[in-house]
């Protein structure tokens, strides 16, 4: 290689590593559902599987973990395990992403947390035991499934 060939490159190199590095494209996020729409998903999913007894506690104002608590039942264990199932997957399939299941082995109490809504699917002995509407509506009556 000639002595010019070989200063040529040099300086192209050096000119190449002293550029500023080129922005990578940012990924594209999927914008998250309010949780009013959030809501309305999880209560049509509930509906679809004939969930009894739906109650939907606005938390707006009273607790900084989530926005709305929806309680409700199903008739036995199965029916439990069935109505948290279809509701995590609709979630998933709507881009809300990993929702935080717990209970599913036994299904006498199924928490799904969304984190803007709260769902907790009962068998019905095991909701009167806990009576957590009463815990979060304070004596006021909770309102009733939208």
């Amino acid at each position: 290689m000639s002595k010019s060939k070989t200063s040529a490159s040099k300086t192209a190199l050096a000119k190449s590593a002293s550029a500023k590095p080129v922005a990578k494209p940012k990924a594209v996020l999927k914008k998250r559902p309010a949780a009013d729409e959030t809501l309305d998903l999880i209560l049509s999913r509930l509906d679809d599987m004939k969930a009894e007894e739906t109650v939907t506690i606005d938390l707006r104002g009273k607790s900084s973990i989530s926005d709305y608590m929806i309680v409700t039942s199903g008739r036995a264990n199965r029916h439990v395990g069935a109505i948290a199932e279809n509701v995590a997957k609709g979630l998933k399939e709507n881009g809300i992403g990993a929702p935080h299941v717990e209970g599913l082995p036994n299904c006498d109490w199924v928490l799904i947390d969304s984190g803007d809504v709260i769902v907790h699917v009962f068998r019905p002995e095991v909701r009167e035991f806990y009576n957590l509407e009463k815990m979060w509506t304070s004596g006021k009556p909770a309102a009733k499934a939208r």
